[in-house]
């Protein structure tokens, strides 16, 4: 009877005290969290409610005030805030999932092949495809169309280098748009050998063709939304910069994140012409929980693989050639000012010397007594060393996996001087206090840990070099977390809102199969995400 009693007396208490505890819809325990606070703190566990974090602290902390509908228990795995990719093209991403994968080809005659096995698969009216890069290849020299002339006379064929800033195209492709040996156009190059057309389009060139080219549809922009969100929640990224939309993806990809279709968080930054700055200067900032849009993208120059990087002084292998400026010095100057007297944001792609020497300057007198603007330069990839004090007041938006793609060849591009200012990571931190960190996928890829590992190790996958590339310029695994979460997140004006794991913020986070800031470095490539979840809903 005694114990009888006993028993329902430790009931009585064990409902007592649930009763007392406050009601989560979320509570997970047991887990290794870094929660990426100011004072970079770990934790056990965290309770969420209605989408946001209402408690951090120990596992008994946590279980003893609050109850709640789900549980996670992690079993010590651990546990950071969802990755935010600072830089990256998403909806390209999905649209390449319906284009050919040239990506990692070794020679021509390979993108050849992929090209025919994809077409006799599918037979399209028009073949895209994406991801050559000529460095990669034993004869590193651009490709030339005759072969694809022989073998697709009738069918338009546009075939994207890895950095977008090249096309291959044949010459059906090139007849949509007239192209001819004579063909000239402002910051592109129609490349020409012998006097033929080679069928490659570099920078603002490819337009000739791609304005002419059949445009998706809006079930075709759908299903690449969510193929490329599928591809980043499987990766554990849970928002995404999309560097360089038009004003109908971003009212389409509004309406699916309210329906509810689209759950990726979207910094929206709007591809930079008259006709967008008219309409989102006029319309104003656009926030929702899942979108923002405060921001334009501009391209100052086009990219090194292709030398169309704009340098200083010439090309170390190929003398008296400069590069380009894709956007003239004048309409740079005058957009700057015009989004300096609002409250957007301006995100200007610059990688050569002489254009980061020449958006730094725009910027630092635009923004002259204007304070907290965060105007970002996209890559900063090669900077004059006079140049990095100008980034005071200027954020960097770096990618590191790009210094470990293109590190086999950049030196041959700039020279042994130069390459000292490139890919200068840790210079850049220093001198801002911050870098939002990404990818550029599909430039590169999706995966988040090849940013971390490229950053922390400056090694590829093989572990070449030997001691990393310019290991001067490495982050900590601590500076490379903030990067990817509270500093890519102040890069979109949402700091307050997410990036770390604190009371207040949104549940966003990720949980790995190893820890991430203990495991060897060569490991980190190969770590899994167990669980992605945006605002307490696992993905």
């Amino acid at each position: 009877m005694r114990k009888k009693l006993f028993t329902i007396l430790a009931l009585i208490t064990i409902f007592a005290c649930q009763e007392n505890k406050q009601q989560a819809d979320l509570i997970v325990t047991n887990a290794n969290i870094y929660t990426v606070d100011d004072a970079f703190s770990k934790a056990e566990s965290f309770a969420v409610k209605d989408g946001k974090i209402i408690a951090v602290g120990t596992t008994s902390e946590i279980d003893n005030k609050y109850k709640a509908i789900d549980t996670i228990n992690a079993e010590g795995k651990t546990i950071v805030p969802g990755f935010i990719d600072a830089h990256c093209h998403f909806l390209g991403l999905g649209f390449n999932q319906q284009a050919v994968d040239l990506v990692g080809t070794k020679s021509f005659e390979d993108v050849v092949k992929r090209v025919l096995d994809f077409q006799n698969e599918r037979n399209n009216k028009f073949i895209l495809g994406r991801g050559w890069d000529q460095n990669d290849w034993e004869e590193k020299e651009f490709p030339n169309k005759k072969l694809l002339d022989n073998l697709y006379p009738n069918t338009p064929i546009a075939l994207t280098r890895i950095d977008g800033h090249a096309i291959l195209a044949n010459q059906a492709a090139l007849d949509l748009g007239n192209v001819t040996v004579n063909s000239k156009i402002e910051g592109g190059e129609v490349v020409v050998e012998n006097g033929e057309l080679t069928g490659v389009l570099v920078d603002n060139a490819e337009m000739l063709v791609m304005q002419h080219w059949p445009q998706p549809t809006r079930n075709d922009v759908t299903n690449a939304l969510l193929e490329a969100q599928k591809i980043c929640f499987d990766l554990g990224l849970t928002t995404v910069d999309d560097a360089g939309l038009n004003k109908e993806a971003i009212e389409l990809i509004d309406s699916l994140q309210k329906s509810g279709d689209l759950k990726m968080r979207i910094y929206a930054m709007v591809s930079a012409s008259e006709d967008n700055l008219d309409y989102f200067l006029d319309k104003g900032i656009t926030k929702t929980d899942y979108l923002n849009v405060r921001s334009f993208k501009f391209y100052a120059d086009g990219a090194l693989g292709s030398r169309g990087a704009m340098l200083r002084e010439s090309y170390s292998d190929k003398p008296g050639h400069l590069g380009l400026m894709v956007t003239d010095l004048e309409t740079l100057k005058a957009s700057a000012e015009r989004i300096a007297n609002s409250e957007f944001q301006m995100n200007t792609h610059a990688i050569g010397d002489s254009a980061n020497h020449a958006v730094l300057q725009t910027y630092n007198k635009v923004l002259s007594g204007k304070e907290d603007r965060r105007w970002r330069v996209e890559h900063a990839q090669i900077v004059s060393p006079e140049d990095f004090e100008l980034y005071k007041n200027v954020m960097p938006s770096i990618q590191p996996t790009h210094a470990t793609s293109d590190m086999y060849w950049a030196e041959d591009r700039v020279g042994e001087e130069r390459i000292k200012g490139a890919y200068a990571y840790k210079q850049l931190l220093e001198a801002y206090g911050k870098v939002a960190l990404g990818t550029d996928f599909p430039v590169e890829r999706v995966s988040p840990f090849l940013t971390f590992y490229a950053a922390v190790a400056r090694q590829d996958l093989e572990g070449f070099p030997e001691g990393g590339f310019q290991m001067e310029n490495v982050l900590t695994r601590e500076e490379t977390l903030k990067g990817m979460t509270i500093w890519a997140a102040y890069s979109n004006f949402e700091e307050d809102e997410k990036g770390s794991i604190e009371v207040g913020k949104l549940a966003d986070f990720i949980i790995l199969d190893q820890d991430i800031m203990t495991v060897a470095a060569k490991k980190i490539p190969n770590i899994k995400v167990l669980k992605t979840v945006v605002g307490g809903e696992d993905q």
